[in-house]
């Protein structure tokens, strides 16, 4: 299939045989634009980072090494190369770089630079979180961050400001569905393709695992499976909608939410990764699903015509198994908003970018002083996410008070059986996910629980 883009400011058609040529491999074998590098090539280090623009004018930080040709068409992308002006005037984020000597080596100088582009045009200016998908490691952050703040004042470059444009077209092999409707029909008729979302986790089995995914399908397309709604006492969010836009929905409702999901990859990740694929990949350490199960969620499935609602905890049946049948996919999630305490915490090695070794997602209502109601839920303690219903039981009737939370942690011994791997032993997971029931205890009583907001 012919994929139509605009390249830093030109519109260019490339060649798609597969729908599984990456955009990183294509910007530097097929254009020469060798200023984006590939590092770690699994999205992970940023050196890889691009401008990408949608149709709604919106400019985000991507990884070039886990896009696939056929989620560009139609978008804007801006490499390093395309960020100063057409006479070579400097940006301003790279002006500040060398005013304030934030390159070294250079490697990861590129990427760095289309990141802060992006965010320059965007206004965002919470540096720290929106270059955490950005390593470097020569020069150092500092410098780095300083020249992102010396540029927030600055303003956007007209030649910057990109819109996306073209047609959207499938071919043999390579489906791109414009609505739900289309979709539904064709994974009917093809139930063993593969459907590509974000790609962020589909895009590592085509770099690392070198896997043939034919027949395959890009959603990015679907419009109507990227809305989101709102019913007044819930949300009803488009499988396609990304975490960035989940993060954005639910900051004030479910602040404690928000700020976990900024742990979530990076912002690059988020940008392209969808809320549908962090459930339907069935993975027993995403950070989502333990949140939304917590919030008590519902899934919306859809096979051909037929379309049917499921808990969301009732989802995951077992490590590598999900209540989905051939043909069927996700279509929307239905969020409540009235889990007034709810609270996630994730545990990992790294405060960024980094996988699970324990989620732990709760909610808790009490009424005069007694528990009403219990949503305790985690992410790495089994094969899939799981709710704790005896500790969620010990917690229900009872006084809310430390000696209660204390059975309640007791009781989740009988909860789960949790396997020890290269991020944390059964023990350790166990002891942690009991010390959560208390974090969240003291939390939710006023006391100071983040661990940057503690000091020693």
């Amino acid at each position: 299939m012919n994929i139509t883009f605009s390249l830093n400011g030109k519109a260019v058609t490339a060649q798609s045989d597969t729908g599984l040529e990456t955009l990183l491999d294509h910007l530097r074998l097929d254009h020469g634009l060798n200023g984006t590098k590939e590092g770690c090539n699994e999205g992970d280090c940023g050196a890889c980072s691009v401008i990408v623009t949608g149709q709604d004018g919106v400019p985000r930080a991507m990884n070039a090494c886990i896009l696939m040709l056929p989620q560009i068409q139609g978008k804007a992308v801006r490499t390093v190369e395309g960020v100063s002006a057409p006479d070579g005037t400097l940006h301003p984020v790279q002006q500040a770089m060398v005013d304030h000597h934030g390159s070294q080596c250079g490697f990861c100088t590129p990427g760095f630079i289309t990141t802060m582009a992006a965010n320059h045009a965007g206004g965002i200016t919470n540096h720290e979180t929106a270059l955490a998908g950005n390593l470097c490691r020569c020069t150092g952050y500092a410098p780095i961050l300083r020249a992102a703040k010396a540029a927030e004042q600055m303003d956007v470059p007209v030649w910057i400001k990109d819109a996306g444009a073209g047609d959207v077209a499938s071919t043999d092999g390579i489906f791109c569905p414009s609505n739900a409707d289309e979709l539904a029909g064709w994974y009917a008729a093809n139930p063993d393709a593969t459907l590509i979302a974000g790609g962020t986790d589909v895009g590592l089995w085509v770099t690392k695992q070198l896997r043939d995914l034919a027949p395959v399908a890009f959603l990015g397309h679907a419009k109507d499976l990227t809305g989101i709604q709102d019913q007044g006492d819930a949300w009803r969010i488009g499988a396609m909608a990304t975490i960035t836009e989940v993060m954005d929905l639910v900051k004030d409702v479910y602040p404690s939410l928000h700020t976990m999901l900024a742990r979530y990859g990076s912002p690059q990740v988020r940008n392209a990764a969808t809320i549908g694929g962090n459930i339907a990949n069935g993975s027993p350490i995403g950070d989502g699903p333990p949140a939304l199960i917590a919030a008590g969620a519902t899934l919306h499935l859809r096979q051909g015509d037929a379309r049917r609602d499921l808990a969301l905890e009732d989802f995951f049946i077992e490590y590598g198994q999900q209540d989905r049948a051939p043909g069927e996919f996700v279509e929307a999630i239905t969020l409540p908003k009235t889990a007034r305490n709810l609270r996630c915490y994730k545990l990992s090695k790294r405060f960024d970018q980094d996988i699970s070794a324990v989620c732990g997602c709760l909610s808790v209502d009490v009424a005069n002083g007694i528990v009403t109601q219990a949503r305790v839920a985690f992410g790495g303690m089994a094969g899939t996410p799981k709710r704790a219903p005896l500790a969620e039981a010990a917690l229900m009737g009872q006084p809310w008070i430390a000696e209660t939370v204390a059975q309640a942690a007791q009781a989740m011994a009988g909860d789960f059986t949790p396997l020890s791997d290269m991020r944390a032993s059964a023990d350790y997971r166990m002891a942690t996910a009991q010390n959560m029931l208390t974090r969240f205890f003291a939390d939710v009583t006023g006391q100071t629980t983040a661990i940057q907001g503690v000091n020693p």
